[in-house]
């Protein structure tokens, strides 16, 4: 239990910089910088990062890709963190995986922009 009470709290700062590619906005320069840097900081490799989103932000989050009124000025923290956790605890499901792919292979298109800039930010560190 240690173990996963760690493995979540080390989780939310990657949770929540990523909820940020689910905004109603466009990302500036600088939201990048500060999302590259919590990103380089969790210590993960991209593939790692991408699989957070993929199996525990996406689930939660693409109704606001959906939405045609989304919530642009961020997510509360308490209900992502939350909501994500939910979810963490059902990524290894095979139908929970099979069905978030299905979802992703339409809606990717609609992030995949900011996967490029941070996978550019995270090359150059």
């Amino acid at each position: 239990m240690m173990n996963l009470n760690k493995t979540i709290e080390q989780r939310k700062p990657i949770w929540n910089v990523i909820s940020e590619f689910y905004l109603d906005t466009e990302l500036q320069k600088s939201d990048y910088d500060r999302i590259s840097k919590t990103l380089i900081a969790s210590g993960l490799n991209i593939e790692e990062l991408k699989a957070i989103d993929l199996y525990e932000v996406f689930p939660v989050l693409k109704e606001n890709v959906l939405s045609v009124a989304g919530i642009w000025n961020g997510f509360d923290e308490n209900w992502l963190n939350l909501a994500c956790e939910k979810v963490y605890h059902k990524r290894r499901s095979i139908f929970f995986r099979w069905k978030t792919k299905f979802y992703n292979r339409f809606l990717y298109p609609m992030r995949k922009d900011h996967w490029i800039e941070i996978e550019n930010r995270l090359k150059t560190h």
